[in-house]
């Protein structure tokens, strides 16, 4: 990073240029003076000519492979990496190496060495390294946290979160999409909800000390496919009853189809019609080859003694995060829409509505909230991100570690392992 950042905008180059990516670059629409795209490296022709013409870009700096971008680098303070998250830990690896400070969307990586390794080169390269916890630069969430830390309602005692991830969500990525395998992308607990994990470990200020976890693969499996059903939702005779079809999804109701490509002289319609014959969208959820878990729960105990109970489950219609909060002189409620507070003294209530903003884009603005961060701190080094590296490793080995406990029914009893900062 140059030392007059203070008086021209931020540079970053993008590698990969999917949804999350196309969220975090709208800030640099909004604001062209502290932010400004100068690279993009995209293997999909169609995604990376999009950013291209909506940024300027010139053909060189436009790049289908990250291996050539690092052969023959882009002069850049930072570096957005949007990839699969298979395709995590190389390329943030080269760019740490490079020198570039790095803009990460969660998860880190694929495993808890190369998570460590990515924070133990950043810290040798004195580069920063901020990951996508978004739900730090949420407006809820962060007014959840004030309540918290305003010390009014006494200690924490014990916190219930729960993330209902949405049947149709689940179906559309973890069943059907890019998530569905582990090898491809990571456990579910880690590619959902290590957000989540984020966000209690901000709350308590303290680590786990011991966690247990079960889950499974309970529904989405061959064996439970009803009589008579196809490969297929669009060939098959149930599909008018059936509660997961592809065609009730994506051609009826229209939902989760903003990330189909549409090839130059094609229609939307063609490309869901395609999808529904040929691609991974239309197939019967009984007859993928998806093997994450569907539902999973985790229970924690932290060093300050707070006791933690995480559930994640698939089978809801809501999309929300529920979260309830017992402490000494009060507890507090939220389900993302309203917020409430109770006291024990005097029985006094008090509610929050975040209705108005639920639902809304850029995640109610916390996308840009974080960009905003990222920018700022490179701005201004002296500074430090809502969300360090070190938070961040921390909360991804919890999941990992509870993942490990899933599948060996053991309660994990965790080391002081990395560490982590208070803030």
């Amino acid at each position: 990073m140059n030392d007059n950042t203070a008086s021209r905008p931020i540079t970053i180059v993008a590698i990969g240029a999917g949804n999350r990516t196309n969220k975090y670059l709208e800030y640099a629409v909004r604001y062209p003076e502290r932010l400004q795209l100068v690279g993009v490296v995209e293997l999909n022709d169609i995604r990376r000519h999009a950013v291209a013409e909506k940024f300027g870009l010139k053909a060189e700096q436009c790049f289908t492979d990250y291996d050539l971008f690092f052969e023959h680098p882009i002069p850049a303070d930072a570096i957005l990496i949007g990839t699969p998250e298979n395709r995590h830990f190389d390329p943030c690896m080269k760019a740490i190496e490079a020198g570039y400070h790095v803009l990460l969307e969660k998860p880190i990586a694929q495993t808890l060495p190369e998570c460590c390794r990515i924070a133990e080169a950043a810290r040798r390269k004195g580069v920063i390294v901020g990951v996508c916890h978004v739900l730090r630069y949420h407006p809820y969430f962060i007014k959840i946290k004030e309540l918290v830390d305003s010390g009014e309602l006494g200690e924490i005692i014990s916190i219930s979160h729960l993330t209902a991830v949405g049947l149709d969500r689940s179906t559309h990525g973890f069943v059907r999409g890019m998530w569905r395998r582990e090898e491809l992308s990571n456990p579910m607990l880690i590619s959902k909800s290590c957000h989540d994990i984020d966000f209690l470990l901000w709350l308590t200020k303290s680590r786990c000390r011991r966690l247990s976890s079960f889950g499974s693969l309970r529904w989405f499996r061959r064996e439970n496919a009803p009589q008579g059903s196809t490969a297929r939702c669009i060939d098959c005779p149930l599909e008018p009853q059936c509660p997961y079809s592809a065609v009730d999804l994506y051609d009826v109701r229209r939902d989760w189809i903003s990330n189909f490509d549409v090839p130059a002289g094609s229609t939307l319609d063609e490309v869901i019609q395609r999808e529904l014959r040929e691609g991974d969208y239309g197939r019967c959820v009984f007859h993928c080859d998806n093997n994450v878990v569907d539902h999973q729960i985790v229970s924690m105990e932290m060093e300050n003694e707070v006791t933690i109970s995480f559930s994640m489950d698939a089978f809801t219609l809501g999309d929300q995060r529920e979260t309830h909060i017992r402490l000494t002189h009060g507890e507090i409620d939220g389900d993302e829409r309203t917020l409430r507070v109770q006291t024990f003294r005097g029985r006094k209530e008090r509610v929050y509505d975040f209705s108005d903003i639920l639902g809304t884009p850029f995640h109610a603005g916390a996308d840009l909230n974080l960009i905003e961060d990222f920018v700022d701190i490179l701005t201004h080094p002296d500074r430090q991100l809502r969300t360090t590296i070190d938070h961040s490793v921390e909360s991804h080995r919890i999941c990992f570690e509870a993942e490990r406990s899933r599948l060996t029914g053991e309660t994990i009893t965790l080391d002081r392992g990395p560490i982590l900062q208070k803030k």
